[in-house]
């Protein structure tokens, strides 16, 4: 036997274990996470290459400014989760600019939402 196996594992917290102020405010920040990440995946493996490729910019002009708008209630929303679980600055920054590269945001709202269930600073 290795010595790992005296450690007791204690599973992750559930939401419902969660502190009510921060039950909601990740609740928001999960669902965010995802719309951005899905409005930028369009933008980016859709719309950019009807626009360079095809020669056709109206999707662009459509899902940029929504993906533009909703990245900004992204930095909201991640703000102030960040506020509230008093994660660390370097942390935070990493998180909202997750929002910029595609897939990112939703590797990033993993990462958060294990560690503010188990009560971790990201």
């Amino acid at each position: 036997m290795t010595a790992d196996a005296d450690v007791p594992v204690t599973p992750p917290a559930t939401t419902s274990q969660m502190a009510p102020e921060l039950r909601g405010r990740l609740t928001r920040f999960r669902v965010i996470a995802y719309v951005v990440g899905v409005f930028l995946l369009v933008l980016a493996l859709v719309a950019m290459p009807m626009k360079y490729l095809g020669d056709d910019a109206r999707a662009v002009a459509i899902v940029g400014p929504i993906h533009g708008f909703l990245y900004m209630v992204y930095l909201v929303l991640g703000a102030d989760l960040a506020l509230r679980a008093r994660w660390s600055v370097r942390g935070t920054l990493a998180v909202l600019v997750a929002g910029t590269v595609p897939f990112l945001s939703f590797l990033a709202e993993r990462i958060v939402t294990r560690r503010t269930r188990r009560g971790e600073r990201v």
